[in-house]
């Protein structure tokens, strides 16, 4: 399964870091640019899918390369979500109007970052909107939403379907309940570890509905993990 690629094109490292981390573990690949001159280099040899913008560049300004890219037919098409901490009207209409796809506003959730960015994908890269993960008998469809066990629907409240999903996209890797939280409810966000737990026996509830294999593994002093070989539940 090819990665999308995600082009960054920020001069703050500590929040280039921060967009990697979780863009790396939501399943992108990603590059970066510091100022608009190198972002306009980078767009043309890393043909990036989807750009993240700072409006306030060095050099060659966010604005300005927004323009670019919609000047350019070969770049006329690519989703261009802007990251900037200018948030009055004015800000964002001029924003909006150089040809950004969407407009975010510093400080913002990783998590909400992650969902804005996969949207302006499915619609300039329809075909990417078709992933399915499977594992065993369960299939997610993130396109659509939608769990499915044996073709049978699977209904799941919003953590337990990042939880699966960041599951589904590792099977078989023991994951501690730190990193799950990390990966599921972002990097920095203070949760109770036992938080994991609540949420893993809700995700065994609705997988295991009819008495099917448990596919979640628990691992004594490790975490979690998903398990083809586990045997049927019988409470």
């Amino acid at each position: 399964m090819t990665k999308p690629l995600v082009l960054i094109i920020e001069d703050e490292a500590p929040l280039v870091t921060m967009l990697r981390y979780n863009l790396e573990k939501e399943g992108f690949a990603v590059c970066i640019a510091e100022n608009g001159e190198e972002a306009l280099l980078q767009i043309a040899e890393s043909k990036p899918d989807a750009v993240l913008l700072d409006l306030m560049l060095p050099l060659v300004s966010g604005i300005e390369v927004c323009r670019q890219i919609r000047r350019a037919p070969q770049t006329r098409a690519l989703p261009v979500i802007m990251l900037t901490a200018r948030g009055e009207e004015g800000d964002r209409i001029r924003g909006l109007d150089s040809g950004a796809d969407d407009y975010i506003v510093k400080p913002f959730s990783p998590g909400e970052l992650i969902a804005r960015l996969r949207a302006v994908i499915r619609r300039s890269h329809p075909a990417m909107a078709d992933e399915v993960l499977r594992f065993a008998d369960v299939e997610m469809d993130l396109a659509a939403h939608r769990v499915s066990r044996s073709g049978r629907p699977i209904h799941l409240g919003p953590t337990e379907f990042r939880l699966l999903r960041y599951l589904l996209r590792h099977p078989g890797r023991v994951f501690s309940r730190e990193q799950l939280l990390d990966a599921v409810w972002g990097h920095g966000v203070y949760v109770e570890v036992r938080t994991v737990d609540v949420h893993i026996r809700r995700l065994r509830k609705a997988l295991n509905i009819q008495g099917d294999a448990d596919i979640v593994r628990t691992v004594r002093s490790a975490g979690y993990a998903l398990d083809r070989s586990m045997p049927l539940r019988t409470a």
